[in-house]
């Protein structure tokens, strides 16, 4: 059975757990939350799950690690030092990061070359997507085996071609989210319309097809050129930016929309997740592990 370390049993963490025991990988966590153990029986009952305070204990043996730690870059140097000197050669050594540079979490690490974001979105057992971001001194071996481990997952590895900050999905999102608060705060329309407007629209079609597949399609027989050269040339608003001083009441806002709290957001988590599950097969994404290795 081939064994995954799983470092943080946050969100991110306990998902990309459930994710690799349901597809027949023997499980480690390490945390050094006190209540450990609690929550892996909460969250991951009927698993194999073996949980561990230490990571120098949980990370020799395994076959892939996959980093789920506070977005900090020096616990994350931390963290890959320890596995550095405690995981054997040819193990992938991923980050789940959302913001910090491979190359950032990889310096001065004497195994440079096994060392990768994979960015998942969350939570990681429903989404398809897993960014595969290397840094400069990783290798291409390091860069195939993650490839090849999310693919036997159910997932979609999506390798980037270079590191960039926020990588891709996250750049896209942070543009999208600022006109969005841009356009809350001048009063253009409140958050749950907006939130009704993006699932109603644009949610629906870029789950059907892509940006520039959309653009092809908009253009008619004459494509994406035609759609540039016609209703592109009209494009040239200004689209703001929002204010970052200001953000009170648009938070108001989506609190009196959704409210606040453990059971608030358990609400909400079952009402994504049940969405989510509905619309993936008919999609045609994959809905689980195709492998254990």
């Amino acid at each position: 059975m081939a064994v995954v370390t799983i470092v943080g049993a946050g969100v991110i963490g306990l998902s990309w757990a459930r994710l690799f025991g349901q597809a027949g990988w023997e499980v480690r966590i390490s945390d050094p939350r006190p209540d450990l153990k609690d929550v892996v029986d909460q969250h991951l009952g009927g698993l194999s799950v073996s949980t561990s305070h230490d990571l120098a204990e949980a990370a020799p043996g395994a076959d892939f690690v996959q980093e789920c730690g506070p977005e900090r870059i020096e616990l994350k140097e931390e963290l890959f030092g320890i596995l550095a000197l405690n995981t054997g050669s040819g193990v992938v050594l991923a980050s789940s990061s959302s913001s910090l540079l491979p190359s950032a979490i990889a310096k001065g690490n004497p195994v440079a070359e096994r060392i990768l974001v994979g960015h998942p979105f969350n939570p990681p057992e429903l989404m398809p997507l897993v960014e595969v971001v290397p840094g400069p001194d990783t290798a291409e071996r390091t860069v195939d085996r993650a490839v090849e481990v999310y693919r036997a997952l159910g997932k979609t590895p999506i390798r980037l071609k270079k590191e960039v900050p926020g990588f891709v999905g996250n750049r896209l999102q942070k543009v999208f989210n600022d006109q969005a608060m841009y356009l809350v705060q001048q009063g253009v329309i409140d958050v749950a319309d907006m939130d009704e407007l993006v699932r109603a629209s644009l949610g629906l079609r870029w789950a059907t097809v892509g940006p520039f597949e959309s653009g092809v399609l908009g253009g008619g027989p004459g494509g994406m050129r035609h759609l540039v050269e016609h209703v592109g040339s009209q494009m040239t608003f200004d689209i703001g930016t929002p204010d970052p001083d200001d953000l009170g009441e648009t938070l108001d806002q989506v609190e009196q929309a959704y409210g606040t709290g453990k059971e608030a957001y358990e609400r909400l988590v079952k009402i994504r997740d049940d969405r989510t599950r509905a619309i993936l097969k008919p999609l045609g994404w994959p809905s689980g592990p195709s492998a254990g290795k």
